[in-house]
């Protein structure tokens, strides 16, 4: 707080003050008391106010500083009624409870905020683990159809696998920190077993993955990972071309390492593709082919920020998509 802004807080003070002073002098005035001593009495008063004043801002100031350090001192910001020091006069510790009757009332509203939370995820992890068996044994019965039967089914019965597995990426990066592991991985492995779990809708598609030096060792959760590869996969088969193909390739960068997939589809209109990675939007490509639920990306996004790597779009629309994701350098991590 500045002497400029402690004044303007104490303007009608000031103004009140100034008011009694020139009324009483006028009274002394006309009372018999000598100009001289008037004068001295006004010095002197100022000077006290004054005194008064700068007594006053320090105080203010000391205060202010106090409680700006506990704040920052806080991790949990809401927390602030409950650790600050006990106020200086009646007015302050009338405010401070009050402040701290809204706190526990917010930290209630957190608190029943982050069970709901948990509740749910852990409703979604077991629903999702539920739902994996009638899946299986769907499959199996597709497996054991007549081709045609098959051909029209397992397709489907993978799309609905790629809408569970998201909702349960999707739960489990609301509290992401208690599932990442980030340890030293096998770049092709993560990019073999994505191309594995989405190996029905590839070939469904007609999309032919291709691999550049992938033989490299990364940073990352391999599971989380493998998620994000698999939905920028997914992206390609659905926004593909004619004859559609997917190129992975990485390289390093100094100590990091730099994966590039790559696809030859429809692409991204340059209008949207500042958009691309919010919630929920699907663009015209989305709408024309049905079936967007705009959430794919988003969740590439979160989870890229999860695993701490940096990810990044180019397109161009007619001739093709590349994302880029680039794998933190071990020093660099804050997760382990």
């Amino acid at each position: 707080m500045t002497f400029r802004e402690y004044l303007s807080d104490r303007t009608e003070r000031l103004i009140v003050g100034t008011v009694f002073a020139f009324a009483a002098a006028g009274f002394l005035l006309a009372t018999g008391t000598a100009a001289g001593v008037l004068v001295i009495l006004l010095i002197a008063w100022l000077a006290i106010a004054a005194g008064m004043l700068l007594f006053d801002y320090y105080k203010c100031r000391t205060r202010l500083r106090e409680l700006w350090t506990v704040m920052d001192g806080l991790d949990e910001k809401y927390l602030f009624a409950e650790c600050v020091p006990k106020g200086d006069g009646i007015y302050e510790r009338k405010l401070l409870e009050l402040t701290r009757r809204a706190g526990k009332s917010m930290i209630r509203a957190v608190s029943d905020a982050r069970e709901a939370q948990r509740a749910y995820q852990e409703y979604v992890e077991s629903w999702v683990h539920e739902i994996k068996t009638p899946m299986t044994a769907a499959e199996l019965v597709c497996r054991n159809a007549d081709a045609k039967t098959r051909q029209k089914l397992l397709p489907e019965l993978a799309q609905i696998k790629a809408h569970v597995e998201r909702a349960l990426f999707y739960a489990r990066s609301e509290s992401a920190e208690k599932d990442i592991l980030i340890r030293e991985a096998d770049l092709a492995e993560i990019a073999a077993q994505a191309i594995a779990n989405h190996r029905t809708l590839l070939i469904e598609n007609g999309v032919r993955v291709e691999t550049e030096q992938i033989e490299q060792n990364v940073y990352t959760d391999a599971k989380w990972a493998a998620f994000l590869l698999g939905q920028l996969l997914q992206n390609a088969a659905r926004y593909r071309s004619e004859h559609p193909v997917v190129t992975l390739s990485a390289r390093r960068l100094g100590k990091q390492v730099q994966l590039a997939v790559s696809d030859n589809g429809i692409g991204i209109p340059a209008h949207e593709q500042p958009r691309v990675f919010d919630r929920g939007f699907t663009g015209q490509n989305g709408r024309a082919r049905g079936g967007s639920t705009g959430m794919g990306l988003y969740l590439c996004r979160r989870v890229a920020g999860c695993l701490e790597a940096d990810l990044r779009l180019s397109s161009e629309e007619g001739r093709g998509t590349r994302v880029t994701i680039t794998f933190p350098a071990k020093e660099n991590l804050t997760k382990t």
